[in-house]
């Protein structure tokens, strides 16, 4: 009885298992999103493409978010510490590299490392506190500190790359997480301990290389329309990317350890839980790049100030996730759903009204109401999702929507991104693809700067508009078609 009590009661060794495991979560996530403010630097460096300079963004999504669930398989079978040591010591490799990058070519390569490392760590690092805490109540808190975690590395990325750009060059952004990867490496041998499924599936290499290639394909051909026009390449690319996207989905129906598994989303409540973690992070992740290249290259603000206007907006997306849970407890799910988009639609409504001559308290009150959304959002997607399902297909369940979150940081930047990439080629001055790009050209007449950076706006109210109003259909969706049940249904139903 005692030995049982002693296993259900974690000790020091446990949370200080929890504060190693919480250093890469962070990291992954926050490298999801330091760019956001240091593109305007880095483009000025290494004078990206406008083609590279979207892929430097959002290729560590793509690449963590397609091969999340393979690398959660691949650590049932050979163990999640060992996955989490060689993750962790790519990611460090893959920083450093990113640093002193010379060229975009060998930057994006780097950042691709970034993501496949990073896909390594998430999956990994929530098995191993699982681990760590038997006790349910103990786990839920941890896994609560956990959601936390990533949520505030979302949140606080462009304020920490901000500060850091102020007084470093711009490697410095990648720099900062060799420290964090050092204390992890020299600690997590003594504090973790292995995990292994007792029945591992077998990973469906196919699978793997279909599902990233069929993304990484269309969304090319989708960016490659926006910043070139259409062409025969672009077509090409993103009907061969849809076609292999469509056979994935129907090889995952014959095979009895899918990738992913599609029968979960017959369920509405698991669906729109998914469709929660997607969209959202989606329309962070371009409105939070869009209005960086904005605060800096249409109002003209130094790096350190941009940083600091998005602290309001990380305050009250990380204060949200925090307090999220107990609210939740009242309201209900159903409830807190409605709530995180309905607030997310509004905000992003908030960036309407800024324009080439001022914008900031539009600004910082978009990125506050929506940051209330955003931070229900990180709190409740992967428990409504596991919840909505049988316990047996709870892990499942758990993948798809932490994959979901990956996926809709990289696809926000990469589909609203390109479109306003659109309408700036269409009403910008037609000299450059980017108005960084406009901008650094020499003996540029101030009227054509205007005309740039009008375009630019222009194109930032575009994207935040039709984010908005995705936001505000889900939201009716989630209103008309979520039971009522699903406030109280039980796990494992």
């Amino acid at each position: 009885m005692s030995q049982q009590h002693a296993k259900n009661s974690p000790g020091l060794r446990a949370w200080l298992g929890l504060l190693v495991v919480l250093g890469p979560v962070l990291l992954v996530s926050l490298d999801g999103s330091i760019l956001f403010l240091a593109m305007p630097r880095i483009s000025q460096a290494l004078t990206p493409t406008a083609d590279q300079a979207l892929w430097i963004l959002d290729i560590y999504g793509f690449a963590v978010g397609s091969l999340l669930i393979a690398f959660g398989n691949i650590g049932d079978r050979y163990g999640r510490l060992k996955l989490l040591m060689l993750g962790a010591t790519i990611f460090g490799i893959g920083s450093a590299a990113a640093a002193f990058a010379p060229s975009p070519e060998l930057l994006l390569a780097a950042r691709a490392l970034m993501g496949i490392a990073g896909a390594t760590l998430l999956p990994s690092a929530l098995a191993v506190l699982s681990e760590l805490f038997s006790d349910p109540r103990r786990r839920a808190q941890a896994i609560g500190i956990f959601a936390a975690a990533f949520a505030a590395g979302f949140a606080i990325g462009p304020v920490v790359g901000g500060m850091l750009l102020e007084r470093f060059w711009w490697g410095s952004v990648f720099l900062v997480n060799l420290p964090v990867i050092a204390l992890f490496l020299i600690f997590a041998p003594a504090l973790l301990g292995e995990v292994r499924a007792t029945r591992p599936g077998r990973v469906d290499v196919v699978s793997v290389v279909t599902s990233a290639v069929g993304l990484l394909l269309t969304v090319f051909g989708l960016k490659h329309a926006a910043a070139e026009g259409l062409s025969v390449i672009p077509v090409l690319a993103w009907l061969a990317g849809a076609a292999l996207l469509v056979w994935f989905a129907r090889r995952q129906r014959a095979l009895e350890h899918p990738l992913m598994d599609f029968s979960l989303f017959r369920d509405r409540v698991f669906t729109v839980a998914v469709i929660t973690g997607l969209l959202p992070l989606a329309a962070w992740s371009a409105a939070a790049y869009l209005a960086g290249i904005y605060l800096q290259s249409v109002l003209d603000l130094p790096i350190l100030r941009a940083a600091l206007l998005a602290l309001p907006g990380a305050v009250a997306l990380t204060t949200t996730c925090i307090v999220t849970p107990v609210v939740v407890d009242r309201i209900g799910k159903r409830a807190a759903l409605i709530v995180c988009h309905f607030s997310i639609a509004t905000g992003l409504l908030f960036l309407l009204p800024t324009t080439i001559a001022g914008g900031i308290g539009w600004y910082i009150a978009s990125t506050t109401i929506a940051g209330i959304g955003y931070g229900i959002s990180f709190a409740v997607v992967a428990d409504t999702a596991v919840g909505a399902v049988p316990a047996a297909r709870a892990g499942s369940a758990g993948a798809i929507a932490e994959t979901s979150n990956e996926i809709g940081n990289a696809l926000g930047i990469a589909l609203l991104g390109s479109l306003a990439a659109l309408i700036f080629r269409l009403q910008g001055p037609e000299l450059a693809p980017t108005l960084d790009e406009t901008l650094q050209l020499p003996e540029l007449a101030a009227p054509v700067v205007e005309d740039a950076r009008a375009a630019f706006v222009t194109g930032l109210h575009v994207a935040a508009a039709v984010a908005s109003l995705l936001h505000l259909a889900l939201g009716i969706v989630a209103l008309r078609w979520l039971p009522r049940s699903a406030d109280t249904a039980p796990r494992g139903r």
